[in-house]
């Protein structure tokens, strides 16, 4: 069949109009890939090729009320391997596994993975500086190392269960650490580079460091010097008592600022794999309940001045020794009783059957009100993990005798911040404050407080001229009462024992006790309030004679830390028959060392230092007031020494 021109003319035309609308069609595609979707494929062809080794972000301090570091970092690099970089693997893994302390055929493996890049771990993450220095100096193409670091906490086991530790990956864990970890972990970097599909560097590429943002600083409301003095104490009671476990908490009662807090057992919190889990993850402070004994009477006073109940100075009390309650006979602690009593002897001498009294005056409905305003039975909101809630009796369930036992302490469970937090409300005019251990956040660079964190008061729980009472009356329990072991002659020292038996099994074990004192000075003003409880302690098991001492102990040393002045007034204590009095260190200067022996009224023994045979000077000064029998120091020289004061000694 013959084909016309015009028909080859016509197909000719319709190929070229469909080659151009092609032509175009792909001219239209080239543009609108690199005009109106270049960037975006550029962006996910580099992606592709992106490779990067992380460097992970400074970790915040955590500093104490004055800025101690009682956390920081110290530099730990990591070691990475990017496999299709390497091309002599075995060799590889032969020359860097005995820098690492691994073996080769164990490293092999790592060096032989499919994937980017791989960390070489365990044993390669958080190695030495001189470990790193070893891999670099071997400059195996492929090993990279990154930059990290690890957790330091410098003074071992102080404050462990509020600080906390990290793990491997510098995530916070425990205590504060974990806590406020989205704060202190910061934001990670990386150095960035360019690889093909084999993992070659592509030409014309560099490296690009993104720097991490470290975390911010947490300044605690820890006092270093307090949480040692409270450390110590605890250290030497442990090696004395031997007891189940050791609890201390001291605070502001001001603000709810915890100023110390401690428990034993402990542990170092980079070694906390070499205990058991129990004793890092039971912070014992928030976490224990156990039931408080006398030193819950305080809130049953509060509560019974508050309404009226009672007048402490012109009512009497007849205590025979035991009560009879609902078919239940519930004792004294001395037998036989106080007989009659002032309520104001009453508290001194944390007479059960009186606080039934007073229990019985305020009713369930008022006495469990008044508690429950205190804090107890709900956590106090203390910013740390672990904390528990203490248990209450249901009102419900509250008969003759539930109400006659909670009245002095028993029956009802509370943990120990608890405790220290309704007895700060008590004596600090009346307002209950949450407990917090964060003060506020620093800028690391900068020095600069990012955020600070105010005190929260919750509620008024009783007015200011109550609590004032209460402070007289407990403070006359130190003096003239069963809390005098914790009696500090120039301040004005409140307080109240606690001796609770032990539940076991079910039952109360008369053999063991939870021993405690609650302290807090000085008692016109408060500034400092301990709270210290004995799970069990060997020996003799009573509050006022073991765990007053060990608060007395803290108490006046933190009080001379913190520059608090003694008292000119206080209420003088009553000694008992064998105990040593408080007497007044005379001036022994510009005397002969004769003419002080032949003193047969001395009260004190003398230790001698220097030659001569006159004093030119003495510790303590005269005037000091210390127990009798206490140990004078004289410095011994000749009479032109006095004045000029060189004897020849260093002096405290």
């Amino acid at each position: 069949m013959k084909v016309s021109n015009v028909t080859v003319r016509r197909r000719m035309y319709v190929a070229l109009i469909f080659g151009i609308v092609a032509f175009a069609a792909l001219i239209g595609r080239l543009a609108y890939v690199q005009l109106w979707k270049g960037e975006e494929l550029a962006a996910k062809a580099e992606d592709s090729w992106r490779r990067e080794v992380p460097f992970t972000a400074k970790r915040g301090e955590i500093l104490d009320r004055n800025g101690v570091r009682l956390a920081y970092n110290i530099s730990s690099p990591t070691i990475w391997a990017v496999p299709v970089q390497i091309k002599d693997k075995e060799k590889a893994a032969r020359e860097l596994a005995p820098v690492l302390g691994m073996t080769a055929e164990k490293l092999l493996p790592m060096l032989k993975k499919s994937e980017r890049i791989v960390q070489v771990k365990p044993q390669g993450r958080k190695i030495t500086l001189e470990k790193a220095q070893q891999v670099r100096e071997l400059a195996i193409p492929g090993i990279m190392i990154g930059e990290d670091n690890k957790r330091f906490y410098p003074y071992g086991t102080l404050a462990a269960h509020v600080l906390g530790f990290t793990g491997i990956d510098n995530q916070g864990l425990t205590g504060v650490e974990a806590k406020y970890n989205k704060y202190l972990e910061g934001i990670q970097g990386n150095v960035a580079y360019l690889a093909d599909a084999a993992g070659n560097l592509m030409p014309g590429s560099g490296d690009t460091y993104n720097a991490p943002k470290d975390g911010l600083n947490l300044q605690l409301t820890i006092d270093k010097q307090i949480q040692t003095i409270m450390e110590r104490e605890l250290d030497a009671a442990m090696a004395r008592l031997n007891p189940d476990h050791i609890i201390a908490i001291a605070m502001n009662p001001n603000n709810g600022e915890v100023l110390a807090m401690s428990s034993r057992p402990t542990y170092q919190p980079d070694l906390y794999r070499e205990v058991p889990a129990e004793v890092y993850n039971r912070n014992l402070p928030v976490w224990m309940t156990y039931e408080p004994g006398s030193t819950f009477k305080i809130i049953t006073l509060a509560a019974a001045i508050e309404e009226n109940k009672v007048n402490l100075t012109n009512e009497r009390f007849f205590d025979p020794g035991a009560v009879e309650v609902g078919g239940a006979r519930l004792r004294c602690w001395k037998k036989g009783g106080h007989g009659s009593q002032t309520f104001l002897e009453v508290v001194q001498n944390s007479c059960n059957p009186g606080f039934v009294a007073l229990g019985q005056r305020l009713g369930k409905e008022k006495l469990f009100e008044y508690i429950r305003g205190f804090g107890f039975g709900t956590k106090t909101g203390i910013d740390i993990n672990g904390e528990e809630n203490g248990i209450l009796f249901k009102l419900s369930r509250v008969g003759p005798v539930e109400l006659a036992t909670t009245a002095f302490g028993q029956g009802v469970s509370v943990t120990p911040i608890q405790q220290i937090t309704a007895v700060a409300a008590a004596i600090n005019g009346g307002t209950l404050y949450k407990p917090h251990l964060a003060k506020g956040w620093i800028n690391p660079e900068t020095g600069e407080t990012v955020e600070s964190f105010d005190p929260e008061p919750v509620r008024t729980v009783i007015s200011e001229s109550t609590s004032k009472q209460v402070r007289e009356a407990l403070e006359s329990v130190v003096a003239q009462g069963t809390g005098g072991n914790a009696f500090i002659d120039g301040y004005r020292v409140g307080g109240k024992t606690g001796t609770a038996q032990k539940v076991v099994n079910g039952r109360y074990s008369p053999n063991e006790h939870i021993v405690s004192f609650v302290g807090f000075a000085p008692a016109d003003d408060p500034q400092i309030i301990v709270y210290l409880a004995v799970d069990n302690p060997q020996g003799i098991q009573f509050g006022g004679v073991v765990a007053a001492p060990i608060v007395r102990n803290i108490m006046d040393d933190s009080l001379q830390y913190l520059g608090i002045p003694p008292r000119t007034k206080q209420i003088e204590k009553e000694y008992k028959l064998g105990e040593n009095k408080i007497v007044a260190v005379p001036n022994l200067v510009g005397k002969t060392v004769s003419d002080i022996y032949e003193d047969m009224n001395m009260n004190f023994n003398l230790a001698t230092a220097g030659t001569g045979t006159t004093v030119i000077r003495q510790a303590p000064a005269a005037g000091t007031r210390v127990e009798k029998g206490s140990t004078i120091r004289i410095y011994l020289g000749s009479e032109d020494m006095i004045e000029d004061g060189t004897d020849g000694h260093s002096h405290p």
